[in-house]
C-alpha cells in the first residue's frame, strides 16, 4: 500500500469532511501525480470542484475550522480557502486542455488515504494539462512525469 507523504491530519480531515458531505472534487497537479508515484515536490495541492457552489464545501470548511474566500472581480483574485487546516489547498477554477470536469472526473483513479479513497486525475491527463498550460515551470516538470507513466508501463506514445 503507498504511503500517505503528502498530507497531515488537518488535511486528511478536510478532505474526508469532503468526501462525507458528497462533495465532487478530484485532486489534480502535480499532487494527483505524487499520490500516483511521481517523483515530484509540490507547495500547495489543487482540488478542483465540480461546483463551488455545493453547500459540502461550507460544511467540511466549518468543521475543520477554515473559511471560503471569494473570488475579487476587481483584482481577479482567484476563491480560496484560509484557515489552518486548509492553507496547503488551492481552488482550481480551469484545468487547461482538458475536458469538462464531469467527463475528467468519469476517468479519475481513487486512492486509497487512511481510512477513504480520493479521486485524482489519471497521470496521463495531469501530462496533458501541463502540456496545455504550457508554463515554464510545467515544461520543467513534464520530462519527470513522462518517465513516471513510462515506469509504470502506461505510456502509449
Amino acid at each position: 500500500m503507498r504511503r500517505n507523504i503528502i498530507f497531515a491530519g488537518p488535511e486528511l480531515a478536510f478532505l474526508k469532511e469532503l468526501i462525507k458531505n458528497k462533495v465532487p472534487f478530484m485532486i489534480v497537479g502535480l499532487s494527483s501525480a505524487a499520490l500516483q508515484g511521481a517523483p515530484v515536490v509540490t507547495q500547495d495541492v489543487d482540488l478542483w470542484f465540480k461546483d463551488l457552489r455545493h453547500p459540502g464545501i461550507l460544511k467540511a470548511l466549518k468543521k475543520v475550522g477554515g473559511t471560503y474566500v471569494p473570488p475579487w472581480t476587481s483584482t481577479q483574485t482567484p476563491p480560496l480557502f484560509a484557515g489552518e487546516a486548509v492553507e496547503l489547498f488551492d481552488i482550481v477554477t480551469h484545468m487547461h486542455g482538458l475536458e469538462s470536469f464531469d467527463k475528467e472526473a468519469n476517468n479519475a483513479l481513487e486512492i486509497p488515504l487512511e481510512g477513504f479513497k480520493v479521486k485524482v486525475l489519471p497521470l496521463e491527463r495531469v501530462i496533458a494539462s501541463k502540456k496545455a498550460a504550457n508554463r515554464q515551470k510545467d515544461r520543467i516538470v513534464l520530462p519527470v512525469l513522462r518517465d513516471a507513466l513510462v515506469a509504470q508501463g502506461k505510456d502509449r506514445s
